[in-house]
């Protein structure tokens, strides 16, 4: 999740690594962004999910030499980041089922700026992005949509020691792809 304010020292095409811990965003609005995370309903965040990623979509219909530019060193791309927003989707997937099928589980870690580099994000197809975002959200906001009862209440931890319910997680989860669309579009929630 790099953004402008991580690019102190950052060469052209470097990415800084974003080392913040963002469970602040479960304790109030973010200045950023705009999104109340402490105030989202949890059955709101399937649809939540899906209004995201349509607006991913609108983004990653843009062209493409513009997808691809960086607005300044040290900050994803547009495709970057609508890569980032990808496996988000997919990740918390994974995360969620581990929590719904495990007794508090302990989450694999993940790098994400690892990930961007390893995985190439800004030489992806964006036609192919944007078809695997809808997908991975999709699938994202309907195993969100079967969570039930008691289900919300149960528990997972992430490598660093966070600790989330499916409540917390689905609250968390949704300031991701929000506050990375507010970080390409400027559109505040």
């Amino acid at each position: 999740m790099s953004t402008s304010e991580n690019t102190a020292g950052a060469a052209a095409g470097e990415i800084v690594p974003d080392t913040k811990d963002w469970t602040w965003v479960l304790e109030r609005r973010c200045p950023d962004c705009g999104l109340d995370t402490p105030g989202v309903v949890r059955e709101d965040v399937a649809g939540m999910i899906r209004a995201n990623a349509a607006g991913w979509l609108a983004v990653l219909a843009g062209d493409e030499d513009g997808l691809r530019r960086r607005p300044e060193a040290g900050v994803w791309s547009e495709l970057e980041y609508a890569c980032h927003v990808r496996d988000v989707f997919r990740l918390f997937d994974v995360r969620l089922g581990l929590m719904l099928d495990l007794d508090d589980p302990v989450f694999p870690n993940w790098d994400q700026d690892g990930t961007a580099v390893a995985e190439r994000y800004g030489e992806q197809q964006p036609k192919v992005v944007a078809a695997e975002l809808a997908e991975a959200a999709e699938a994202l906001a309907a195993a969100f949509e079967r969570v039930a009862g008691e289900q919300w209440q149960r528990t997972g931890n992430r490598s660093d020691g966070a600790r989330f319910t499916v409540e917390s997680f689905a609250r968390y989860l949704i300031h991701d792809p929000v506050h990375h669309l507010y970080d390409v579009t400027g559109e505040r929630v």
